[in-house]
């Protein structure tokens, strides 16, 4: 039996979904829905999807729709996963769930109310490497995990378009980036309760669009906004102890890098660039490279076993595992950085 999908904002991420369904054989696609007539248009014709169309409360009281993924501005995502799960639709989030804490808990209310899944769009999960050190983390080979490190720097990578619109974006590289390695770390150390946050976030630079000669992604709106940070800088404090340090930018004044670290008791690992894992064993350090076909973040691969995983739940097979308490808790961390940059103190995380 296939999970009958609508796609809901068609830019660029939608195209992976779209892609991923595609290529699965129990999905098919039944619906595009944007803004644009245009663009949902030509998606559906891309994706040879049979309805395109504006207007997501037509998606919504199709009865021939399972399931949507909610590909959309990060301040509509919460409206509109919302309205999903109360039509009796499971839902597929993209990352963040909702910008606000007060839109998380209502989402968090709504599953409970409907019965209907939310999975978040953690893709980074999904992607070979994550799913190797997760199997080592399980079998216990790294120990406690009491300290991570997480770094996604752009020097001129703000992508414009809503992405650099506070209004529709609900913040810069922290929501948009950092939340990728902030959940990757979170969910690699066990999903620890977030008890505090300090940052810092700075705007000196702004777009940087008057840099030339360099490829960089371009939202696909032509508009050029740039109401969010540059930079952020941050720590997570958790109630046993274990620290996340993160580091994210738009713009800065530094190489393009991605780095994504944890450390146990036992070993820890390189989980990006390129995984590695490290230990001793007989009083000698050892770097462990494992033997598989992508050591770094695989793209189409992630997106693959995220959708996947998804119509697994559509089906009733496994509980959604990036559940909205989680998009919750992601949503108080998040917030609580932001509010330690504004205040310029730490901030308690409070339930």
């Amino acid at each position: 039996m296939t999970t009958r999908i609508a796609v809901i904002g068609l830019g660029a991420i939608a195209t992976e979904h779209l892609s991923a369904y595609q290529k699965n054989e129990r999905a098919e696609l039944v619906a595009v829905c944007d803004i644009d007539p245009e663009r949902a248009k030509a998606r559906a014709e891309q994706f040879d999807v049979p309805r395109a169309t504006t207007d997501v409360a037509e998606i919504l009281s199709d009865p021939d729709v399972d399931a949507v993924s909610v590909c959309v501005p990060n301040t509509l995502h919460a409206p509109i996963a919302e309205a999903a799960l109360r039509a009796g639709k499971n839902v597929l989030i993209e990352k963040p769930m909702t910008v606000t804490v007060a839109e998380a808990e209502s989402l968090v209310r709504a599953v409970e109310e409907t019965g209907k899944a939310l999975q978040i769009g953690y893709v980074r999960r999904f992607a070979p490497n994550a799913l190797v050190t997760k199997r080592f983390l399980d079998a216990g080979e790294f120990g406690d995990i009491y300290a991570a490190r997480a770094t996604l720097l752009r020097a001129a990578g703000n992508p414009g378009g809503w992405f650099g619109d506070v209004e529709l974006s609900g913040g810069g590289p922290l929501i948009d980036l950092g939340v990728h390695i902030i959940d990757l770390c979170w969910y690699l150390m066990g999903r620890p309760k977030a008890v505090s946050a300090s940052g810092v976030t700075f705007a000196p630079l702004g777009a940087r669009d008057n840099i030339q000669n360099l490829k960089r992604y371009r939202a696909a709106s032509a508009d050029r906004p740039n109401t969010v940070e540059d930079y952020v800088t941050a720590q997570i404090r958790f109630e046993d102890g274990q620290v996340l340090d993160v580091d994210t930018s738009y713009s800065l004044h530094a190489r393009n890098e991605i780095s994504v670290r944890i450390h146990g008791d036992k070993g820890g690992a390189e989980i990006e660039p390129e995984l590695l894992m490290l230990t001793e064993r007989h009083d000698t350090l050892l770097h462990v490279r494992p033997q598989i076909d992508s050591l770094g973040f695989d793209f189409k691969a992630g997106f693959a076993n995220q959708i996947d995983h998804f119509l697994r739940i559509c089906r009733g097979e496994i509980p959604a595992d990036a559940t909205a308490e989680q998009g919750l808790e992601m949503a108080r961390m998040l917030s609580a950085v932001y509010a330690s940059a504004k205040s310029g103190a730490e901030v308690k995380i409070e339930r």
